[in-house]
This record gives structure tokens, C-alpha cells and sequence, in this order.
């Protein structure tokens, strides 16, 4: 399926809720990613300054992609 995703998990947790946070390596270096599981999608939850936009419905951040089209190769703009 692609080369090999390397990463650290951590776990934070933040005003109730438990965040994954994977720091990825090897070619995805440089690419932080945070995650949080709610109960219900409507679940409201305190945002942390630390976390960046929301990404969930972007296929390039998924594992299975950053495997065949890693985050070394997106140009500047999908960087952003």
C-alpha cells in the first residue's frame, strides 16, 4: 500500500477530553496530527490554542494516503 507511516503518539489530556497526538517521522516528518474521540458529533469540547485547523475530512492526512503521497512531497499551499 505505500511505504511505511512512522509516528509517536501521545496522549493530553485537556479541559475533560483525552487528544491523540501522532508526531509523524521519516518522510511525514514535520507533520503533527491531534485527535480527539467525542461521544456524539455534536459533543461540544474546549478547543486548545495548541491545535490547528480542522482536517478531519481531508483524505491527505490519512494514514493510508501519507503512505503512497507522503507530507515531504505536498507543495507549500497543502501544507497550509
Amino acid at each position: 500500500c505505500g511505504a511505511k507511516v512512522e509516528k509517536i503518539r501521545h496522549f493530553v489530556r485537556h479541559a475533560g477530553h483525552l487528544w491523540e497526538i501522532d508526531e509523524f517521522g521519516g518522510d511525514n516528518a514535520g507533520l503533527v496530527v491531534a485527535e480527539i474521540e467525542l461521544e456524539h458529533e455534536d459533543e461540544p469540547f474546549e478547543r486548545p490554542a495548541w491545535a490547528g485547523a480542522d482536517v478531519s475530512h481531508e483524505l491527505r492526512y490519512y494514514n493510508s494516503q501519507l503512505a503512497v503521497r507522503p507530507y515531504r512531497d505536498w507543495t507549500d499551499a497543502e501544507r497550509r
